[in-house]
């Protein structure tokens, strides 16, 4: 009896071993996906070329530094489907902003949450080319007991996007604030968890911003 169960486990990690053997690399084969090309061309050339599907982009800077202008402003511009979802202004307010700048792009959608499951359930279902997360300092998540932009809520928040963006291959941007030491607020973890960090500079007084590849993975 003994032996029969040795031979049944052993049968059983035989069964769940095939599924992580090793193989070669010059067997596996290489995804040729095509780059989404935004429609502003530094922004492109920053990011090496343009969005890699299913890619975090991280875009970090002081608070009225103009990280939504710029973001709102390539969506506004891009020939594709866009969800911009903000956190921190309502639907009036972006409105005016995007009145504003122009609005080029009639597949530009809206959504103002603060709720991640929400907020990737809307996403799941328009389907969108691109996603705009504005900003990750609001962005709560309903399975953690704190409050927004804790180091608890930002990681997992941004785990839960980083999920979503390679299981759907939809690139995401996400908003992120600077502390007074001008690292990105939020634990260290999240540089890391993203596949791109950019960092938006310059004077508020003056007209000229700054936009450097802090990290990009591609």
């Amino acid at each position: 009896e003994k032996e029969t169960k040795v031979a049944q486990k052993q049968a059983a990690w035989s069964e769940d071993t095939k599924s992580i053997a090793p193989v070669l690399l010059q067997d596996i084969k290489a995804l040729n996906r095509q780059r989404f090309v935004l429609p502003d061309q530094e922004l492109n050339r920053v990011l090496g070329g343009g969005l890699v599907p299913g890619s975090l982009v991280l875009i970090g800077g002081q608070p009225g530094i103009g990280k939504s202008t710029l973001l709102l402003q390539m969506a506004l511009n891009a020939n594709a489907n866009i969800l911009y979802i903000s956190g921190e202004e309502s639907g009036e307010q972006i409105k005016m902003r995007a009145e504003r700048i122009g609005i080029k792009n009639n597949a530009c959608f809206l959504l103002p949450e603060t709720n991640v499951s929400k907020m990737l359930k809307a996403a799941k279902k328009l389907g969108p080319s691109l996603i705009i997360v504005d900003s990750i300092q609001t962005m709560l998540s309903p399975h953690i007991d704190s409050s927004p932009g804790s180091i608890t809520q930002v990681r997992e928040c941004t785990n839960d996007l980083q999920r979503f963006a390679k299981e759907t291959n939809i690139p995401i941007f996400v908003v992120g604030h600077i502390n007074k030491d001008g690292a990105i607020a939020g634990p260290k973890l999240l540089e890391h968890i993203v596949d791109t960090v950019l960092q938006f500079e310059g004077d508020r007084n003056y007209s000229y911003r700054i936009l450097r590849t802090i990290k990009n993975r591609f």
